[in-house]
């Protein structure tokens, strides 16, 4: 299996990976097929869309900004697009222009507030996050359809797509890299018998496709963007939207570390900062690096920032850090799933956890067993969290919940590389048994606000 470093790694905007960027994916790619199926035919029937989001989409949508992705998207816009840009005033606008436009001179009629349906009755077998897109025409005579699903990370699949593959992902074929692993075990072999090391490894498939500098530029951009989305949050105050009235905390607790004239701040401090900067901008529906997915994406940066900050890490400890974040997060991907929806939290901050562990280890010089002992550290005490945001934001608990999820990594790598790398449970074992939690976990507890912290709230 392989899938790119720059592809797990993206650049968009808050508040979700699976429930902003990946519906906003969907729509712009519906919006393209629209487009070539008016440059085909020369039909001046009038035309609108329709957009039904079922399973987890509409269940927490409406504060995963699911509803304002789907109006962008089909307005052409991308999330990496957006990252620049004032998105609350340029969503309002567009709610309310009611058409879209295709080939220059093809309006397409849209309503959001009546073609946006939340159908909260059944969710599609193939994943929790569906969502159709139909163009109709006059009559209500369906001209296309689509159907696609938000599998985690920004990334989708079309119906077609997921039903011809046995997990979600669209990677490629493993044979023609030259170090086609697909599992932390023969990760471990690969790197055993061509004394590279996994960042080297998973560089060398990278080259396959893009040039060295390429890839580079690439690794720096995500790393810019990371550090400029911790600024941010840093230096910003007041209440995120949403309606559960919760203020930022990061700037508060930065300064406060700042001033700290006793030196008492400690480790734990600094990455909470860090990370609930990162997370409060993602809830602020602004700039943020799927990482690898945008409910977790303050884990890596925290972690990374840390350790270039106060460790003295350079930027090339930086670049094998993201490599071989990414190699880990691949095989989470390939056998179990980041995505919330599908696995719980476990698999979001989870993930993210690992890779960081890995990361980590690998940038302070660990060796190959010592970064797989740290994933596996780092991801077995995540084993069965549940994703149960309140009011559907990605705000409590999932905040702090990034900030303990930077400490368990940076932690998980201390403590494999005072150890031999030689560990109990295998990497492997350890993401299936992820796999199989998730399966066997309620549907309350996978994205959906219908249990856990979710409905613990008692309104005084």
């Amino acid at each position: 299996m392989f899938i790119s470093v720059l592809d797990l790694f993206k650049i968009g905007i808050g508040p979700s990976s699976s429930h902003t960027m990946g519906p906003m994916m969907a729509a712009n790619d519906f919006r393209s097929r629209i487009y070539q199926l008016v440059a085909a035919s020369s039909t001046n029937k009038a035309m609108h869309v329709r957009c039904v989001l079922k399973g987890s989409l509409a269940f927490t949508g409406k504060g995963h900004a699911t509803d304002r992705a789907v109006v962008l998207g089909l307005h052409g816009y991308t999330p990496e697009a957006l990252s620049e840009q004032d998105v609350n005033a340029l969503t309002a606008e567009l709610w309310t222009t009611h058409f879209f436009t295709v080939n220059k001179d093809t309006v397409i009629t849209f309503h959001p507030d009546n073609d946006i349906i939340f159908d909260k009755q059944e969710t599609l077998p193939q994943h929790p996050n569906g969502m159709i897109y139909t163009l109709l025409d006059e009559n209500e005579d369906v001209l296309l359809s689509e159907t696609y699903f938000s599998i985690g990370g920004g990334f989708i699949n079309t119906l077609a797509e997921i039903s011809q593959l046995s997990a979600p992902l669209k990677m490629e074929p493993a044979k023609s890299f030259p170090f086609p692993f697909d599992s932390a075990r023969s990760m471990l072999e690969m790197s055993q018998q061509s004394n590279y090391s996994i960042a080297e490894m998973k560089r060398a498939n990278e080259l396959t496709k893009i040039s060295a500098d390429e890839l580079d530029e690439g690794l720096d951009k995500i790393w810019h963007a990371m550090q400029r989305c911790i600024k941010n949050g840093l230096t910003t105050e007041g209440q995120l939207p949403g309606g559960l009235k919760v203020s930022r905390r990061a700037k508060k607790l930065f300064n406060q570390l700042q001033d700290d004239s006793n030196k008492k701040a400690t480790l734990n401090d600094w990455l909470c900062a860090y990370a609930m900067a990162v997370n409060e901008e993602n809830a602020a529906g602004h700039m943020v690096v799927t990482a690898p997915t945008n409910g977790a994406a303050g884990v890596i940066p925290a972690v990374l920032y840390y350790m270039v900050k106060h460790e003295n890490g350079s930027l090339e400890n930086v670049r094998d850090f993201l490599l071989t974040a990414a190699a880990i997060g691949g095989i989470i991907k390939h056998r179990s799933s980041i995505s919330g929806a599908e696995v719980g939290c476990q698999g979001e901050v989870g993930s993210a956890a690992a890779m960081a562990a890995a990361g980590l280890c690998a940038a302070q010089g660990g060796t190959v067993k010592q970064i797989e002992n740290a994933a596996e550290i780092a991801i077995e005490h995540h084993l069965g969290m549940t994703c149960d945001p309140v009011g559907g934001l990605v705000q409590v608990p999932c905040i702090e919940r990034n900030g303990f999820g930077a400490i368990k990594a940076h932690t998980a790598a201390a403590l494999a590389r005072r150890g031999t790398g030689e560990h109990f449970m295998p990497l492997d074992n350890c993401i299936e048994a992820m796999r199989q939690t998730g399966l066997e976990m309620s549907h309350k507890y996978k994205e959906t606000s219908l249990g856990g912290l979710a409905v613990s709230i008692t309104e005084c």
